[in-house]
């Protein structure tokens, strides 16, 4: 963490879910696992924002937000698909209007599995996020694209289902 150059800004999204990982994300801001002692700042501006938090499947009505989301949020930024139905659409991908995973609109650098994702997961996953965000600025630094994915236990696309 000593080599982060400035505290991280997350935004959050709740796509389209049951917002069971929507409670346990607030879990992480309780004193209990004070996700702030890594000094992340929860923002609700997207230009202010390091890495995109994604919760909930992508259906027609939220597909325009999250990529208009994403395209607000400067270089680099990191994307954080919290949940199976982040990952892949979850109890909800067979119904007539869900489209998928967060992955079916932007790019994802991490995923986070469970239904709902615990808190520990959560914060693994924003910690790796944030090694993966000073990648990109180094990578951005130095003037190179950095390869996609890392590959790690929890950046990698876990299968659907619940």
């Amino acid at each position: 963490m000593a080599y982060l150059q400035k505290s991280p800004w997350i935004i959050h999204y709740d796509a389209s879910s049951c917002n069971g990982c929507d409670i346990e994300i607030l879990a992480c801001l309780t004193p209990m696992y004070d996700v702030e002692r890594f000094g992340i700042i929860n923002t609700g501006n997207p230009k202010h924002a390091d890495i995109f938090v994604v919760t909930g499947s992508v259906n027609e009505q939220n597909k325009y937000v999250i990529k208009n989301i994403y395209d607000q949020m400067p270089d680099p930024k990191v994307v954080v698909a919290i949940g199976v139905c982040a990952t892949s659409g979850g109890v909800f991908r067979e119904c007539y209007n869900v489209s998928g995973g967060v992955d079916m609109v932007i790019p994802v650098d991490v995923y986070v599995p469970g239904c709902a994702a615990r808190p520990e997961s959560i914060i693994d996953g924003i910690v790796k996020a944030l090694g993966i965000l000073e990648e990109k600025r180094t990578a951005a630094v130095m003037g190179v694209s950095r390869e996609q994915p890392v590959p790690a236990a929890a950046t990698e696309k876990p299968a659907g289902g619940v």
